[in-house]
């Protein structure tokens, strides 16, 4: 079984950064797409970022030029700068991660990590 744990969340000013991080573990061969999601209540889960295995990204329009998305790959971590944020960034940011396995490749969410932008 693998597990994705976000970490970083929290509390942050407008204008301000944070940086999310998210670390795949359990049985691993390798691991394809990472990125991250959010999601406010009652919305639809949006993307924010992807990077794929050799390094190339994919943001959301909202984010482009103030979140980078960058990852290690010898710590199977994916993670999210959070630059000039603004209080339409509140949400829950979903870790995502396309692992391949034994015998098969499957998809994986994290548990979630809450980010509030509030003065």
């Amino acid at each position: 079984q693998v597990q994705l744990v976000e970490s970083g969340g929290g509390l942050v000013q407008p204008g301000g950064s944070l940086r999310l991080s998210c670390a795949a573990s359990g049985i691993i061969f390798g691991i394809d797409a990472m990125g991250w999601y959010r999601q406010d209540p009652g919305k639809e889960r949006e993307l924010v970022a992807t990077i794929g295995s050799a390094g190339s990204t994919n943001y959301g329009d909202s984010v482009k030029g103030r979140f980078t998305v960058s990852r290690d790959n010898s710590k199977s971590t994916v993670y999210l700068q959070m630059n000039s944020v603004k209080p339409e960034d509140t949400a829950t940011y979903y870790c995502n991660a396309i692992v391949i396995g034994r015998y098969s490749t499957r998809n994986y969410w994290g548990q979630g990590t809450q980010v509030t932008v509030s003065s």
